[in-house]
């Protein structure tokens, strides 16, 4: 038995261009940090005493054969880019919902990946653990997904991710290096509230991956962002600029496709601002999930008060993606 936790992870600026379609042209970057709420897989080899071949629980609970006939797209892909050869079981919990807009599906191929590399004895860094990832989802299922999700999933941390146009030298994660009082600091200002709302998020991604061309000048100003936003945490600006900020990226961020944003997230953001909040954003690639927000410690009873939504405290994760249990059984 093999058990992997993977964090979930937050987005504070540059989203978008991590799209290959940007950063194949321009460069891109995003600052964001992975969170202390997980996904957690568990897989062995199947021994070979049941009808079936390979189970797989999720949402649903799947029961085959062969590879192929595996629904799971991630679960399908992963077992044949991996080149698993015998039955396997594999149970997925999450602490969070999935389609949330914080990057769960990502972090389900990386711990599923991370645990299969474990389960064929070997060992992968965390570059390629993310690469692989990012192979998986963008060429083989083709899914409308950017690439830091992954990254930040395998990783963990804090970090400014940039996404260079060179294949050789794709990823470069660069921690964000804060005190510890810095860094309790920007943590107790920082909010995150679950919407209600589930979306797909494949499909508003490939409505903004199409408007990408037209919304170069957006795009850009969000990619100039992360250093501004690094800048503030890093050199000890006062902290209420690093939520101003946000809340002009969320304004940008909301033009770049009418399913970004709807009037139900419209009245919770205006909510928020009335009851005392800096600056927020929708997580992910919008229409519903998380939103974060900025908010003053003295400020916060008032805006959970005013929005009624639920509350889900969360500190950040330095670890990534991690093998927690690890007990060889073989089959013959």
């Amino acid at each position: 038995m093999i058990i992997s936790r993977t964090p979930f992870r937050i987005s504070f600026f540059g989203g978008g261009t991590d799209y290959p379609v940007y950063y194949q042209e321009n460069g891109g970057s995003v600052l964001a940090t992975a969170i202390n709420r997980y996904c957690y897989i568990n897989l062995r080899y199947l021994p070979p005493f049941f009808e079936h071949v390979h189970r797989i629980v999720y949402r649903k609970t799947e029961m085959v054969n062969e590879i192929n006939q595996i629904k799971h797209s991630s679960v399908r892909e992963c077992l044949r880019y991996m080149n698993i050869q015998k039955g396997v079981e594999i149970h997925h919990d999450g602490d969070l919902p999935a389609r949330s807009g914080l990057g769960s599906s990502s972090s389900f191929t990386v711990g599923l990946l991370n645990a299969l590399f474990a389960l064929k004895g070997g060992l992968v860094s965390k570059e390629n653990l993310a690469e692989a990832a990012i192979h998986v989802e963008q060429e083989i299922i083709r899914e409308n997904v950017g690439s830091q999700d992954q990254t930040m999933a395998a990783f963990g941390g804090l970090n400014i991710v940039r996404f260079n146009s060179q294949r050789e030298k794709h990823l470069q994660v660069q921690p964000l290096c804060l005190n510890s009082k810095r860094l309790e600091e920007f943590q107790n200002h920082l909010m995150l509230f679950f919407t209600g709302i589930a979306r797909t998020a494949s499909d508003v991604a490939g409505e903004q991956i199409k408007k990408t061309p037209e919304k170069k000048h957006e795009l850009d100003e969000m990619y100039s962002m992360v250093d501004e936003a690094a800048d503030i945490l890093s050199n000890g600006r006062d902290i209420k600029d690093f939520g101003l900020l946000l809340h002009e990226s969320w304004q940008i961020k909301r033009s770049l496709t009418d399913r970004i944003s709807n009037s139900t997230i419209d009245e919770i953001y205006e909510k928020a601002i009335d009851a005392g909040v800096i600056g927020g954003k929708i997580l992910g690639a919008g229409g519903g999930g998380f939103t974060l927000f900025f908010v003053e410690p003295d400020r916060q009873a008032k805006v959970k008060d005013a929005l009624g939504l639920l509350h889900v405290p969360f500190k950040f994760d330095f670890v990534g993606s991690r093998i927690i249990f690890y007990e060889p059984m073989p089959v013959e």
